[in-house]
């Protein structure tokens, strides 16, 4: 039985920073296939790097600049939902204007050469108000998320909607348009999702990819090939219902492990479905889709009652383990968080007291998920610390695609915060070349560094003579690398990229940089961007720096924005207007924890008055983000008594980009709700939480 079914994709080769690589730009509408291993491009085995952002929670004239960051950043492929009730809050009246214009936001995408996966729903989650399912639909009485023949008939007027915004646009017309996920995190009969696919293609949506949530495990199977399904890991989260440091099941992401045998992190994540570990036509090993995902946490929300605080080597550490375990595109959820659209009837935000998916209470406007991009489009340090893992998976994905995943310490009884050994795989074809990668990081653990370790794989061990991997260490060493007529039989520095007769590699701290070339050992002591330490087969090697690999290739600025930006960060001028008053009574929601303030308790909240600069270009640059240092519960930003923004505190601070207001705007006013003691809400460790309110600082920085 052939397995192979053609689909169309753009490869990893779209990104612009990039032009200079070896391989020839691949257009909209190129062929490929997939098998059980990865997407195949016109014969050549790809890697792409997948990246969530939400288009209806960034204003439109920011979407260009913000996808040319993705790209610059490593993304290949654009996902996005389109959530129902920002499109259709009322019955039968759809907006499609503003942010809310798929259709535009399309163009952007193929204007810049960015492929989309669209998440038609109709139902999404993204901790929108009932899931993006409007209230309407949610009141009709109709049995949601079934096929019960009056949701489908409303889910048909919505993907006839979303459809006229995509016509034009999809793959095989040259347009962005690549694949669609039908619902989300579905655990019901196939047979639903396949009613969806075939609504969706009646009403026209002829795409060569369809997709689905791999989790939770469906009770029956929809057909082999309809959709692939996608998975996914968190490091923490903030649906978990206790408040202590480090519950759940999320430190099993920093483990390598099978995909057939380790259950998924994160919420419900659960075993890869059962069809793919019983098929008797699942070959040794190996399910009979590509291991793909989704949802790689490449951040976290906080919610009211769960205030989480991830680290940048949280999203890195689990990345490589999940290119170690055998995942051949990373899908990051989220890459680039947004902040909720006005509501015509409601906010737009999940919250306990809404009819449905109210698991959770979160913020009202920011959907900032401390992602590699902000909310504002700032650049995270995780931002620039995975750019090097995707520049591999660019320029070594052919390579590396086809290559098993072996596991040397799988006898090992996985436990939360074993520091007793050190974390490796290794993936290879024919056990002669290949790649190790190595874990010495999991979230909280504080795992200590490992004396005396050299690796046996791909029958060699190597270094010589043994190292010492720091506490911490996140990486990967080539094993029989070829370069040419050359070989590198095996290195301790990281690859990094190949490209026009040029290999960059990353020293890593603490390790010295080893390379065996040809069966002779040489140690590099220092890094030097400008000369090549060796040349072999006609390529140039070159050792870089952690820093210099994070920024490899960025020379130009992402951005076309007005650049009049503060250089150094300048501080605002706040008063105090009111103290507060009483603190409000923390009560707790249908869902067993702690209900976030509604409106009227910001009535007795400490009320600020923040002076903007008198230099107007500098409040409408695209780079100055206003960030408030403050100790407090919530804390919310007005304009002209509008509510623009709020945060809950976790540690770190408030930010707001200020172009985003109107040009009139010389003041803003600011209410903190105060911290209460012994408050039923989990805090990290970075939080002050001494009972009170008080604002530390407001400076003017920049995005970058």
């Amino acid at each position: 039985m052939n397995r192979t079914i053609a689909f169309l994709v753009l490869a990893a080769t779209s990104l612009v920073s990039m032009a200079q690589s070896n391989r020839s730009p691949i257009q909209f509408g190129a062929p490929i296939q997939w098998d059980r291993h990865s997407l195949i491009m016109d014969g050549h085995r790809v890697a792409p790097v997948m990246g969530e952002i939400h288009y209806s929670r960034l204003p439109a004239d920011e979407w260009a600049d913000e996808i040319r960051k993705m790209k610059e950043g490593g993304v290949t492929i654009a996902a996005n939902y389109v959530f129902w009730n920002h499109v259709e809050e009322q019955q039968g009246i759809f907006d499609w204007s503003g942010q809310r214009s798929l259709r535009r936001f399309l163009e952007v995408c193929k204007a810049e050469g960015m492929p989309v996966c669209l998440r038609i729903g109709p139902f999404c989650h993204g901790e929108a108000r009932c899931g993006g399912i409007p209230d309407w639909v949610v009141q009709s009485g109709c049995r949601l998320r079934s096929e019960d023949p009056k949701f489908l008939g409303y889910v048909e007027t919505l993907y006839r909607q979303i459809f006229t915004q995509v016509q034009g646009l999809q793959w095989k017309d040259g347009g962005p348009v690549m694949a669609c996920q039908f619902d989300n995190e579905y655990g019901g009969h196939g047979s639903y999702l396949m009613r969806l696919k075939h609504i969706a293609n009646e009403v026209g949506f002829d795409l060569p990819l369809y997709t689905r949530t791999g989790w939770p495990v469906l009770k029956s199977q929809p057909p082999f090939g309809e959709m692939i399904p996608l998975y996914g890991d968190y490091a923490d989260g903030f649906w978990d219902r206790k408040t202590t440091e480090g519950c759940g099941n999320y430190w099993k992401a920093f483990h390598f492990s099978s995909p057939l045998k380790l259950p998924q992190g994160g919420e419900a994540m659960g075993a890869m479905d059962a069809a793919q570990n019983t098929s008797p036509q699942k070959e040794e090993g190996r399910g009979l889709y590509p291991y793909f995902t989704c949802e790689l946490g490449g951040g976290m929300m906080t919610s009211y009652h769960r205030r989480c605080y991830l680290y940048p080597e949280d999203a890195y550490a689990m990345a490589v383990v999940k290119l170690g375990s055998g995942s051949n595109l990373l899908g990051y959820y989220m890459y680039h968080g947004g902040t909720n659209p006005e509501g015509h009837l409601t906010y737009l935000n999940e919250c306990q007291k809404t009819l449905v998916t109210n698991y959770n209470d979160l913020p009202v406007k920011t959907y900032d998920f401390q992602a590699p991009l902000g909310e504002f489009g700032q650049k995270n340090p995780h931002y620039y610390g995975l750019r090097p893992l995707h520049l591999f998976m660019q320029d070594f994905g052919e390579a590396l695609a086809p290559m098993e995943a072996r596991f040397p310490c799988s006898e090992k009884e996985l436990k939360q915060y074993d520091d007793s050994y050190l974390r490796w795989s290794y993936r290879t074809t024919d056990n002669r070349s290949g790649f190790v990668f190595v874990n010495n990081y999991e979230r909280f653990a504080n795992l200590t560094a490992k004396r005396g370790v050299q690796f046996e794989a791909c029958s060699v061990k190597f270094p010589r003579k043994p190292i010492t991997i720091p506490a911490g260490m996140v990486t990967l060493f080539p094993i029989n690398l070829p370069v040419g007529g050359s070989v590198i039989n095996w290195a301790t520095a990281q690859p990094v990229a190949h490209r026009n007769g040029r290999m960059w590699f990353e020293q890593k701290a603490g390790i010295t940089s080893e390379f065996c070339i040809d069966g002779k050992l040489r140690s590099i002591k220092k890094t030097n961007t400008q000369q090549p330490f060796a040349t072999i087969g006609g390529t140039e090697l070159y050792l870089i720096s952690t820093a210099e690999a994070e920024r490899l290739f960025l020379n130009n600025p992402s951005s076309q924005s007005n650049q009049n930006h503060p250089s150094t960060p300048s501080t605002l001028i706040y008063r105090k207007l009111r103290e507060a008053g009483p603190p409000r009574t923390i009560t707790t929601g249908v869902q067993k924890v702690a209900e976030e303030p509604v409106d009227a308790d910001f009535e007795n909240a400490a009320v600020y008055c923040i002076e903007l600069p008198t230099d107007s270009a500098l409040c409408q640059s695209h780079s100055s983000l206003m960030r408030i240092n403050y100790r407090g519960d919530v804390a919310r930003l007005y304009a002209d008594g509008k509510l623009i923004a709020d945060n809950f505190y976790n540690g770190r601070p408030f930010l707001f980009g200020l172009w985003r207001l109107p040009k009139d705007v010389r003041q803003l006013e600011l209410r903190v709700l105060p911290l209460q003691k012994d408050m039923p809400v989990y805090f990290p460790r970075e939080a002050d939480t001494t009972p009170g309110e008080h604002i530390n600082s407001i400076v003017l920085t920049t995005t970058d």
